[in-house]
């Protein structure tokens, strides 16, 4: 458990009188008692967060690369340089890999293993929320906000989607309300370094799970609201020597141990992917700026009440001087601007703004009190409405896996002997060393001298930019069509997968055996019996 999550941040619980120049008043609880409800109540998170989890197989292309990464990272033992094809990729950070990895090595490699890390960090943002709104504003409105937050859709889907989104959202969300609990633990006279510290510790770890976004938006986010609210004289307090040193201990050992490995680490992981990244135009998903609000409206939508009265509430109805609801408001448009700037936008990186959204929420019903039969139905109604859509949402999905080649891997898996080489025609399909169990690199065929692989956001300039990093490697196993009728008379049978008709592009002088071909995708076997025809 976190510092800021320790005992004592549950046994002295504090509610803030909603006016302005706010003080606080304790509320006794048994000691017991405080710590009874917080545990069931992140049991229940958990298990409802991966209860569904196995139900579909990994989605292409984000869950079969990254997962794909963790599965090379188990399989080689080799845990510090993530590798894709077996070269070192360095689109993003290591703390997926090494939990998700950790994970597979426990409950074996299986979809809801694989999904560790989204789950691990959607149950530590929702927890850290639930936590922090029990202790400043009181156990019934926690609850409300810790289910209006696990059934929405966006944030259980996030949370079973295997890549780094809702793993970076998770380390954010602890971060911001670590950092708020020890500003408003100031204000009350209270120890505070426990939960600075923690905020430093879970930046570490954001840097670690997507990069120097998990520390930016929670410094942003901070900034904004202590300069909104005039306390902008707590920020020297923030700015703590010692948490910073936290902070450096947990994020840089592995980017020192990167850079001294390989040259030009700090340059492709700090300025290209993320810089150059933020401000480029020449990535996938472009997309207009009301993007993301438009995208937490719809999947708001079974709030669609909450919503309203957050939309008309009457000055009156206003709690001036709250300093929760005025982190949470602030919170929810810093990350909306955020990544409404850049033109390439993916529905995950909104996930951040999730939790602050499902507070205000919750918290449009506190000036409804004591709510009425109607409102009460009206809430229930909501969420239940909202848990449907997200579970209506993963059966479709594991339904209709469209996105997908588990069928073509189980096929290689079960035919295939050790040892036989598998080939890639003309596309990287990820999850397919995953589902197949391949313990070694595959070759990939395709135009490697095109000179548009370096100016496009696709599969071949990840592994051209991988291995830029190890050339030798690189060039084993990234081939060009020429070289593709050398590379199948080396083993007596090769395993050759691509796009349906793309083995006869190439003319070969081998017969090959169509073994199944799924959603436009083939697996061939070549046999060395045809090697020899002329």
């Amino acid at each position: 458990m976190h510092p800021f999550l320790a005992p004592d941040y549950l046994d002295a619980p504090v509610a803030l009188h909603h006016r302005p120049g706010w003080t606080a008043h304790p509320t006794v609880v048994d000691a017991s008692r405080a710590w009874r409800e917080p545990m069931w109540v992140a049991l229940a998170i958990l298990v409802w967060l991966a209860a569904s989890a196995w139900a579909r197989p990994l989605m292409l292309p984000d869950e079969g690369r990254y997962v794909g990464v963790a599965w090379e990272m188990l399989v080689s033992d080799h845990w510090l340089a993530p590798t894709l094809d077996g070269l070192p990729f360095f689109h993003k950070p290591p703390l997926f890999y090494w939990i998700t990895a950790a994970s597979m090595s426990m409950f074996g490699a299986n979809p809801w293993a694989a999904r560790a890390a989204p789950l691990l960090g959607a149950w530590l943002g929702a927890v850290a929320l639930y936590l922090f709104t029990r202790r400043w504003v009181g156990s019934v409105a926690a609850r409300r906000v810790a289910l209006a937050l696990a059934v929405q859709p966006l944030f259980l889907i996030g949370g079973q989607f295997a890549n780094m989104d809702m793993l970076v959202a998770g380390c954010t969300t602890a971060t911001i309300l670590a950092a708020a609990d020890a500003v408003l633990r100031m204000e009350q006279k209270q120890p505070f370094r426990r939960s600075l510290a923690a905020a430093y510790a879970l930046a570490g770890l954001g840097i670690l799970a997507k990069g120097l976004i998990g520390a930016a938006i929670p410094g942003l986010v901070m900034l904004v609201w202590l300069v909104a609210t005039q306390r902008w004289r707590k920020v020297p307090a923030l700015l703590w020597l010692p948490g910073l040193g936290v902070f450096l201990a947990v994020a840089a050992p592995w980017c020192v141990a990167m850079q001294q490995q390989f040259a030009g680490f700090f340059h492709y992981f700090f300025v290209v992917q993320h810089f150059q990244r933020f401000v480029g135009s020449g990535f996938n998903n472009v997309q207009p700026f009301w993007f993301y609000p438009a995208v937490l409206l719809l999947f708001s939508l079974p709030w669609a009440p909450m919503l309203y009265r957050l939309a008309v509430r009457r000055d009156g109805d206003r709690k001036p001087g709250d300093p929760v609801r005025s982190l949470m408001g602030v919170w929810l448009v810093t990350v909306v601007v955020f990544f409404s700037l850049p033109q390439s936008k993916l529905l995950g990186y909104v996930l951040p703004a999730v939790p602050p959204l499902a507070y205000l929420l919750a918290d449009s019903l506190s000036a409804l009190q004591p709510l009425s039969q109607r409102m009460h139905k009206v809430w229930r109604a909501s969420n239940v409405l909202a848990a449907a859509l997200g579970l209506g949402a993963i059966a479709w999905l594991a339904v209709v896996p469209t996105k997908s080649t588990a069928e073509i891997a189980a096929a290689l898996q079960t035919h295939r002997a050790p040892g036989e080489p598998v080939l890639m025609l003309q596309h990287y399909f990820y999850d397919v060393p995953f589902y197949a169990r391949l313990h070694d690199p595959v070759t990939v065929v395709d135009d490697w001298q095109d000179p548009e692989i370096r100016t496009e956001d696709s599969w071949r300039k990840e592994l051209v930019d991988a291995g830029g990093f190890a050339p030798a490697k690189a060039a084993a196993v990234l081939v060009d069509a020429s070289r593709l009728r050398a590379v199948l008379c080396r083993a007596p049978v090769s395993w050759v997968i691509g796009p349906a008709h793309a083995l006869d592009a190439y003319a070969l002088p081998h017969r090959a055996q169509e073994v199944l071909t799924e959603r436009g995708t083939t697996l061939w076997r070549v046999d060395a019996a045809c090697r020899a025809a002329p």
